[in-house]
């Protein structure tokens, strides 16, 4: 199932799965809600990313995921990550799985 996602949001998936290291068809997106924002000056859309990491080596995939993340530079054309943030710390669950909750602010360039 494909979800619809703007191309700020989707290139901010991209962007985000790539920090991991491993396949994009290892994390599983478990959930994503993007909003429209706007301030006086500028139009964008907030983004809340949920991801889960299976596999014996989920901790370090989430890790470098993680790791800078609010420092990290993102590359989505017409967009800026004006904010990139996790929502919580990672969820370690007994099956060795990682979830990873993020939010993130985005505006038009």
């Amino acid at each position: 199932m494909r979800l619809a996602m703007s191309p700020a949001a989707s290139g901010l998936v991209r962007s985000l799965l790539a920090r991991s290291g491993v396949e994009r068809g290892r994390i599983l997106l478990t959930e994503f809600r993007s909003t429209d924002w706007q301030s006086l000056t500028f139009t964008g859309e907030q983004h809340k990313i949920r991801l889960r990491i299976p596999g014996p080596d989920a901790a370090d995939a989430a890790h470098r995921l993680v790791n800078g993340l609010e420092e990290a530079e993102f590359t989505i054309p017409g967009h800026v990550v004006a904010d990139v943030a996790l929502a919580s710390e990672p969820e370690r669950h007994p099956d060795g799985s990682v979830v990873i909750e993020i939010e993130a602010l985005t505006v038009e360039e």
